[in-house]
């Protein structure tokens, strides 16, 4: 009998390792930051696009100067997405795929005339 449980219980664990390897239908996120190191405040438009044409965000805000506004959107579970974040007169984009990232964080920081902008993978499939 106990070796019947052993049975059980090791390909339980060899099914949930093998769909672990297998990809997630779990949607996967977008943390972003924007950071507004300038000397006023900057309106910004926050949008975050599927490649199959899907916008999982569409936002306006104003970040005061010295302050950073933090977004969290969830997204597809595969394809490439895209954020781009603009002013005025000033543009950020980036891009990653979900299917091989789950979470993905990106800051972009705007002041003085430049858009600094940096994204990583914190969360591979």
């Amino acid at each position: 009998m106990e070796r019947r449980r052993l049975l059980a219980a090791s390909a339980t664990v060899v099914a949930g390792g093998v769909a672990g390897c297998l990809g997630s239908d779990d949607p996967g996120r977008l943390d972003l930051t924007v950071r507004n190191d300038g000397d006023g405040p900057v309106d910004v438009d926050v949008v975050v696009e599927g490649d199959d044409g899907t916008t999982y965000e569409e936002e306006s805000d104003r970040v005061d100067a010295g302050v950073a506004r933090a977004f969290e959107v969830v997204v597809g579970a595969t394809g490439r997405h895209e954020v781009a974040v603009t002013g005025p007169d000033w543009e950020g984009r980036l891009a990653w795929d979900a299917g091989t990232c789950q979470l993905y964080d990106a800051t972009m920081v705007v002041g003085g005339g430049t858009v600094e902008v940096a994204g990583e993978c914190v969360n591979s499939r």
